[in-house]
């Protein structure tokens, strides 16, 4: 096992998957306290999966995931890509994750030969630039009373600002949530899967804490048992993970135990890249 990602080099090392035999991978775990596989990695390593089956040419443009089972982080993954179709525009894959025999993880993603269309998009909200936003470690190490060099010791690869809450306002339709900005700590090459592969991993970081801030809470506290449920992407346009993106994450709704929460991604001057959409367990314990 290698260390959980201190640096962005060590974060593309976890996501260069050794390949087995034509579509089945083998993807190596970091070394961590998290007591199962980081969601993130997961995701990530399957979206490398499936891109590594698909012909040059071909990006992505969404993905669709289901976490089956707590992954074991004290065995490496296998990811098994089933090619699903490959068409004149698009083709699709299919991930599997096993460990131990047993699938705990499923993946579709789509690629798409790069074309030009319709445009639009919504306005970027107005927050103060990343250099003005606190470190996402001190946040959290003051909202937890938990040492900042925990944050450090899993999270040291991705640069995360806090840039604020927000507060619901039924009237307005506003919805509750909060915002970051992230980036990964070091530069990345111009290989488009890794820039997709590493903004999954950052997907999965802080989404479904926005549905549990309306309840003055965090994702870590004691008495909340959280976990992703299903992670859904969609890439919309082209963006660099190595420069600030803004994250606003909101949540429409939680019940029955589960929180709903969608993030649009944005680059610095206002580009929506990405969306993303997850639910998630957030029971309280009992």
């Amino acid at each position: 096992m290698t260390p959980m990602p201190q640096s962005t080099e060590e974060l593309l090392s976890l996501l260069d998957l050794e390949t087995i035999e034509d579509g089945l991978f083998r993807g190596r775990q970091p070394e961590t306290s998290l007591q199962r596989v980081f969601g993130g990695q997961v995701a990530s390593q399957a979206l490398v999966a499936a891109a590594r089956t698909v012909n040059e040419g071909r990006v992505v443009h969404s993905l669709h995931a289901y976490f089956l089972r707590p992954g074991d982080t004290s065995v490496p993954i296998l990811y098994a890509a089933e090619r699903t179709l490959d068409g004149r525009s698009f083709s699709s894959r299919r991930v599997v994750a096993r460990q131990h025999g047993l699938p705990i993880f499923y993946m579709s993603a789509s690629f798409q030969v790069p074309e030009e269309g319709l445009e639009h998009q919504d306005a970027m909200p107005e927050v103060d630039p990343p250099g003005q936003c606190p470190e996402l470690g001190d946040v959290l190490a003051k909202l937890s009373g938990r040492p900042r060099e925990n944050w450090d010791r899993e999270w040291a690869s991705l640069d995360v600002r806090y840039a604020g809450q927000v507060h619901a306002d039924r009237e307005s339709g506003v919805e509750s949530g909060s915002r970051v900005w992230l980036k990964a700590s070091d530069p990345i090459g111009d290989d488009p899967v890794l820039h997709a592969a590493v903004l999954t991993y950052a997907s999965d970081l802080t989404l479904l804490s926005a549905a549990v801030t309306p309840h003055g809470t965090y994702i870590g506290d004691p008495r909340l048992q959280p976990a992703s449920l299903d992670h859904a992407m969609w890439f919309h346009r082209a963006f660099r993970v190595d420069e600030w993106l803004l994250y606003d994450q909101a949540s429409p709704s939680a019940s029955g135990g589960r929180g709903l929460a969608a993030g649009r991604l944005f680059t610095e001057d206002g580009k929506l890249v990405a969306s993303a959409v997850q639910e998630g367990l957030v029971r309280l314990k009992r």
